[in-house]
Parts: structure tokens; C-alpha cells; sequence
């Protein structure tokens, strides 16, 4: 498989991406940021701290030139992800939704039902169309139990990712009414990433994470890494006890 970078991507909104790793056949989404194709792979088990992914995930390496994605490979090559529980005390801050209305950070994590997050920027050309895809194929696994959870991508790119484009980004996912993306300020957009403790400085430097929690609960699932979209719908029906 290979992967394409280019210079000044911030500003390019497809990008060229050979997808191995999670299983995100989700032709739907494969269809936006990137092109190539999409390998299946077995579907790991769950487990309370690391889980074994039994597919494998590969990416040629570009020659000449250092690598800003290279942290990237190696995590879309790892076979672990982590689970842990946290109490975040989070602020509540204004943020914008891809309709340019403005709300604050407490009420779109708290919709009295579950909510699903991940942390993504739309010029993203690695782990986020992984991720996004991964979100499209939970809730089209889910069906219409979707709807009855509030999924939320949150951009990390606010100065870039403004409301039109995350529309269109999350249009080109086919993202159901339950799931919002959402920008702000910059000042806002940080503080949240460093509540939720996923703030890596650099946007380029940012790590794949899910975090989940049940209606009226104060207590978040975290799962690091590059989960299948199969293991989170597990970890979701755990959470609402199915």
C-alpha cells in the first residue's frame, strides 16, 4: 500500500490515501478525503486495558525526506488499542456548529443520551479519514439505534475548519443528524482538547482517540487508538449495558 503527502496540504481537501488498517470498508466515506482501496482485516476482542487488532496495518515509507506523519504510521501499524475510564472537568465554553449556530461545550455533551467523540481536522490526511470513516461505519452498524446517541467531531483546526467546510466534510460521510461537527475560537478549541487531555500542541502531533460516555454520567470510556469500528460499537453496548 502506499501514502501520498504533499506539501501545503493544509489547503487541499482530498488527499491521497491507501487505507489498510481498521476496518473501514465503508465505501461512502472512502469516497471524500481519499482514494484507493480498503483492506479487510479480522476483528480484534475487546479487553479492559490493551486489545490485540489481528489485521495489520502497512505503509510505505516516503524515501528522502523526513516524515511528519511518521508517528502516524506507527500508530495505523499498531495492533493495540487502550481502554481506561476518566472524570474530566470540562469547561463551558462557546462552540460552533456546522449549521454556524453557537452553543456551549456542557449542553453538546450532555443531550441526556450517550455521546461518542473523536478529535479530527479536515485537511487531515492520515488518521483522521480513518477515524471519520470509522465513525460513519459505528453509525451505520448501529442502524437505527444511531439515534439514539449523540456522536461529536470535534475539530482541532478551528481557524481553518470553518462551518461550511465541516459540512461538507461530514456531507461527504453521509453523517446522519446525530452526529455533529463542531469548531469554535482557537482558545476554546485548545482548552477543550486540554480537558479531555488530547491536546499535543501541534495539530500534526494530535493522537486517535474515542471517548464515550452514558446519558447523566460524568465518567468517560477512553479508547486510544485506531479501534475498529466493530470494537467500539462493543464498547458502546457495554456502556448502555446490551
Amino acid at each position: 500500500m502506499s501514502f501520498r503527502r504533499h506539501a501545503g496540504f493544509r489547503h487541499r481537501r482530498k488527499a491521497l490515501w491507501w487505507g489498510g488498517g481498521v476496518s473501514i470498508a465503508v465505501g461512502l466515506a472512502l469516497t471524500v478525503a481519499l482514494t484507493g482501496r480498503a483492506q479487510d482485516h479480522d476483528h480484534g476482542t475487546s479487553h479492559e486495558h490493551a486489545v490485540e487488532h489481528k489485521g495489520s496495518h502497512s505503509l510505505d515509507s516516503i524515501s528522502g525526506e523526513a516524515d511528519p506523519h511518521a508517528h502516524h504510521r506507527h500508530m495505523m501499524e499498531s495492533k493495540h488499542y487502550s481502554r481506561s475510564l476518566h472524570d474530566y472537568q470540562l469547561p463551558d465554553v462557546e462552540v460552533v456548529t456546522m449549521a454556524g449556530e453557537k452553543t456551549r461545550l456542557l449542553d453538546e455533551v450532555n443531550p441526556g443520551k450517550p455521546v461518542m467523540v473523536n478529535f479530527v481536522f479536515t485537511t487531515c490526511t492520515t488518521i483522521c479519514p480513518i477515524m471519520i470513516a470509522t465513525f460513519a461505519q459505528v453509525q451505520s452498524e448501529l442502524g437505527a439505534e444511531s439515534g439514539e446517541v449523540r456522536m461529536i467531531s470535534f475539530s482541532i483546526d478551528p481557524e481553518y475548519d470553518t462551518p461550511e467546510r465541516l459540512r461538507e466534510y461530514a456531507g461527504r460521510f453521509n453523517a446522519g443528524p446525530q452526529w455533529q461537527f463542531l469548531t469554535g475560537s482557537l482558545a476554546n478549541s485548545v482548552a477543550i482538547q486540554r480537558a479531555f487531555d488530547v491536546y499535543r500542541g501541534n495539530k500534526m502531533n494530535h493522537e486517535p482517540t474515542y471517548l464515550m460516555k452514558a446519558a447523566d454520567s460524568d465518567t468517560w470510556v477512553r479508547i486510544d487508538g485506531l479501534a475498529k469500528a466493530a470494537e467500539i460499537v462493543a464498547e458502546y453496548h457495554r456502556l448502555v449495558g446490551q
